[in-house]
Parts: structure tokens; C-alpha cells; sequence
């Protein structure tokens, strides 16, 4: 039974959450990079697998102020959202309005700016090919092309989003955070940087390879295919949607139930520190090993060019 949004106004977001989730991911982070600063083989594998867990998180937090529902006070959600887009390699003042076109355009695949890079009939021979072997062996290229095309690619900003302030907004903010990343690399030695932060860097794109993909990749997404269509209500976005069962304690204390994206999408105002209070089952959840296990015994042009109605495996 779908509730009405209207019964979750109560799960607003609070200042200490927020702050908690906060700190603690600031703190695993400089536990991260203290431990991967040890000449220690063991202590710097420790420091990278962490760092990689950390810049996940930094990920979900970013996604958390882009909904200004990290904090209550927006001022809060706006200086994070910057802070953790740091971390995650995407200019906060493009997130945000394209994953509000994201959610508005959910059920419509190529209206969705991140998913209507992702039509079949785009892509050629080669380019199929290297999905496959990307796919197979492990190598983030979606997490990479869906930063780059999706964020940095001003060209592309500029045809989806018309507003001269708005356009500006993104130029200044890619060119700042290049500006940022260049100074980092300039100050500090490169191969001290590599090997401070590089393995953990792949090793959480690898994560957030997984994370993405698992969200709306391979369900039955529609195609308007240039004609005037209505955007699909929050409640019915669920059908497009796929969320990963994971225990409690890892899905609350450290994805903040970002894996419970049919519930994320029903009810998009809702903290999601606070998802786990809505009594509400999910139809397309499969438990996180289950899909990993499965998605990846598909090739990889057929999990992502195609859905589930096409090649016949339902994940």
C-alpha cells in the first residue's frame, strides 16, 4: 500500500543528524589518509580501503544536501553539499539541478539527463565492446562518464539548462573546483599524492560503479522519443526504480539508506537518515550480493543498453 507523502511531513531533517553523519565521514576520511600516510603495507592497504569507503560516503552526503534535507537550515545543506562535492569529483552547483531533472524525469529515459546517455541505438560496435570488457574486468567507466558528461560537460549543461544565471553558476563553480584540484596537484608532489590517494579513488569508483548502476540500470524505462509527456508523480516512480537490501546498521550508519532508492524516489523530501522509519515494502529490492552476483553475469552492453523485459533476467 503506497501512503500518502503527506504522512512522512514529520521526518524533516535535524541540525545534529546531520552533523553526526558529518563529522563522522570528516573523521574517516582523516583516519583514511593518517593511516595511508604509514610507510606500513598493511596500514596503507587499511588507510585506501577506507578512504574509498569514505569518499562513497561523501557521495551520499552530497546527495543528501542536494535535496536540502541533510540539515534543516539550508546554509548548512549549501556549505556541505560544496565540501563533499570536493570529494566527489562533481561541481555541487550542477548537481543540483540536474538531479532534480533526474527526479522530475525518472520513467523517461531520454529525458532524464543521467540516463539518456544510456540509449542503445547511440551506441556503435566499439563502444559496445568496451562496455563489455569495462563491465567484465571491473574498470569504473560509469562512474567516470556519468561525472564527466553529466557535470563538467558545460557544452551539454548548456543545452539541457537555459538560463543565463544558471549557466554562469556552472562555469564558475567547474572552473573553481578545477582550480582547487590543480593547486592541490601543483603544491603537493604528484607521486606523494598518487600514493596517498589513487587506490582509494578507484577503488570507490569501483563502489560507486555498483551503487549507481543498481538504481535504475536494467529496469523497463520508457522512450518519448520527442513527443510532449507527462512526468511521472513521485509515488509511481517506484516501478522504475530498484533498491539493495543491506543490514540495517551499514544501510542507516553509512549509506543513510541510500540504498533504499524506491523509497528515496516515493517520497524525495524525506531525509534519508529517516527512510528506515516509513513502513512501506519494496517491490523491486534484491539483496546487494544477489544483484552484484547477477547483474554481473550479463554482458555488459545488455545489462546497461537493454531492461529486464528484453534480455529476460528480472534484477
Amino acid at each position: 500500500m503506497q501512503l500518502s507523502p503527506a504522512t512522512f511531513n514529520h521526518l524533516t531533517p535535524r541540525d545534529s543528524v546531520g552533523l553526526f553523519f558529518l563529522s563522522g565521514c570528516v573523521a574517516l576520511t582523516a583516519l583514511a589518509l593518517w593511516l595511508s600516510s604509514h610507510q606500513s603495507l598493511l596500514l596503507w592497504m587499511m588507510g585506501q580501503i577506507l578512504l574509498a569507503f569514505a569518499l562513497t560516503q561523501w557521495f551520499v552526503l552530497l546527495h543528501e544536501c542536494g535535496h536540502d534535507v541533510l540539515f534543516r537550515r539550508k546554509w548548512l545543506n549549501l556549505f556541505s553539499g560544496h565540501l563533499a562535492s570536493f570529494f566527489c569529483f562533481i561541481p555541487f552547483s550542477c548537481w543540483k539541478p540536474v538531479h532534480r531533472k533526474h527526479h522530475k524525469w525518472t520513467g523517461w529515459k531520454d529525458l532524464d539527463p543521467t540516463t539518456a546517455l544510456l540509449i542503445a541505438e547511440n551506441f556503435g560496435a566499439k563502444q559496445k565492446i568496451i562496455i563489455h570488457i569495462c563491465w567484465k574486468f571491473w574498470i569504473p567507466l560509469f562512474s567516470v562518464t556519468y561525472r564527466l558528461q553529466n557535470f563538467w560537460n558545460l557544452r551539454r549543461l548548456r543545452r539541457i539548462f537555459w538560463r543565463i544565471d544558471q549557466r554562469r553558476t556552472f562555469c564558475r563553480n567547474i572552473c573553481l573546483l578545477a582550480i582547487i584540484y590543480g593547486g592541490f596537484t601543483y603544491w603537493i608532489a604528484t607521486g606523494q599524492l598518487t600514493r596517498h590517494i589513487a587506490l582509494g579513488v578507484l577503488l570507490s569508483l569501483i563502489l560507486q560503479d555498483l551503487f549507481l548502476l543498481s538504481q535504475h540500470t536494467h529496469m523497463p524505462l520508457k522512450l518519448s522519443y520527442g513527443k510532449k509527456v507527462e512526468s511521472y508523480p513521485t509515488l509511481q516512480q517506484a516501478a522504475f526504480t530498484r533498491s539493495l537490501h543491506f543490514p540495517f546498521w551499514f544501510a542507516h550508519y553509512f549509506l543513510l539508506h541510500f540504498n533504499a532508492h524506491e523509497l528515496h524516489h516515493m517520497y524525495p523530501f524525506v531525509p534519508g537518515y529517516c527512510l528506515g522509519q516509513i513502513p512501506h515494502g519494496t517491490e523491486n529490492e534484491i539483496g546487494w550480493w544477489r544483484w552484484i552476483r547477477e547483474a554481473k553475469r550479463l554482458p555488459g552492453e545488455v545489462f546497461l543498453l537493454q531492461n529486464r523485459q528484453q534480455s529476460g533476467v528480472r534484477i
